[in-house]
């Protein structure tokens, strides 16, 4: 089956959006448009075949234009926190804007999802989004080229491999902002849903969310999701991390080797039946629980509320070009960067080696 293309609304200057639909042979689909590279809708089973969008989200074009909370988004150039909104790179100061008090969130204000990508659908199972960010651009160095490739495979799994180059050394971190309730979209909160971290440590981080270049073991603390554990058990807790975010919003260390595309997380909805594992190759992974999602306007009518999603953004560390402990974000001049992160979507458990 080719990937279906369709009308998906209008940009303020008057050019057209796309959405791209690609469904594979067991009848799962997954859309995404050119607005932003933002994936719109992922249509999976539960246990008794009911099919659900688990992905929280709007009905057209015109709901991305806004979308505050950047949902399904590719956030970059850089994802997450850059502190005091500026760096140093090659003896030079660069300065970005300040849209998370003094710093700077998601590489705003001129955010990647507020622009119009150039979509090509290639095959039957794949969309690929290319943009152009040219040299100053939300205040980083060069003229960078970025593609973003989504496959939907046929063991249903979202593959999103990023491809980065840029003519100057500049720090690079992109990821996706997908708000995933696996009960379906509407379903309310996701504190019932369980969720396992292939992580030993974390990167804690001051009052205004910036790491404070520490990384800490999880053991112990309620940051520890080294086995499968209910999002709510222990979210309320008396504990600083937790008080300051207001639930989790945080930077996992996984415990993969960087580079090395192994299981990073799962989540698990039992009513449902749905589990979600997370493959990737980056280093971290900032596990989020919609803690400041309040009457967000979302498909069907649907009013979103606080923790009625979670997000696995895998990426670099947050704040990395301005913290020489963590490993570096910046990539070279001229060289090609390339990544990869997976979505699996399955029911039921795991039998030698086949998601059932």
């Amino acid at each position: 089956m080719a990937v279906k293309k369709e009308a998906f609304g209008t940009m303020p200057n008057g050019c057209e959006i796309s959405l791209y639909t690609v469904t594979n042979e067991n009848g799962l689909s997954a859309s995404f448009t050119d607005l932003g590279a933002i994936w719109v809708r992922m249509i999976v089973p539960d246990k008794d075949g009911a099919m659900d969008d688990i992905l929280l989200g709007y009905d057209n074009g015109d709901g991305y234009l806004g979308n505050g909370p950047h949902m399904g988004s590719v956030v970059g150039r850089v994802a997450n926190r850059t502190g005091n909104a500026s760096f140093r790179l090659d003896g030079r100061l660069y300065t970005l804007g300040k849209n998370d008090g003094k710093n700077n969130l998601h590489s705003g204000p001129d955010y990647f999802d507020k622009r119009l990508w150039m979509g090509t659908a290639s095959g039957e199972d794949t969309v690929a989004f290319f943009l152009e960010s040219p040299d100053g651009d939300q205040g980083f160095p060069g003229n960078a080229k970025i593609t973003v490739k989504y496959t939907l495979t046929a063991e249903n799994t979202v593959e999103i491999t990023y491809i980065f180059c840029c003519d100057n050394d500049t720090p690079m971190n992109l990821t996706n902002h997908a708000y995933f309730n696996l009960g379906g979209h509407s379903s309310g909160s996701v504190l019932n849903h369980k969720v396992q971290i292939y992580a030993d440590m974390f990167t804690p981080s001051a009052a205004d969310s910036i790491p404070t270049g520490e990384i800490c073991m999880v053991e112990k603390t309620p940051m520890d999701f080294r086995t499968l554990k209910p999002i709510g058990a222990e979210i309320d807790s008396d504990y600083a991390q937790l008080l300051q975010a207001g639930g989790y919003d945080h930077n996992w260390c996984l415990n993969h080797i960087p580079g090395v595309y192994a299981l990073a997380a799962t989540a698990v909805e039992e009513n449902s039946g749905r589990t979600m594992d997370v493959y990737t190759d980056r280093p971290g992974m900032q596990f989020y629980t919609a803690n400041w999602l309040e009457g967000e306007k979302g498909k069907d009518g649907t009013v979103y509320g606080k923790r009625g999603a979670f997000c696995f953004e895998t990426q670099m560390y947050p704040d990395a070009v301005n913290k020489p402990q963590f490993a570096s974000s910046v990539i070279f001049a001229g060289r090609t960067y390339i990544s990869k992160t997976g979505y699996h979507f399955y029911t039921g458990t795991q039998a030698n080696g086949k998601r059932l």
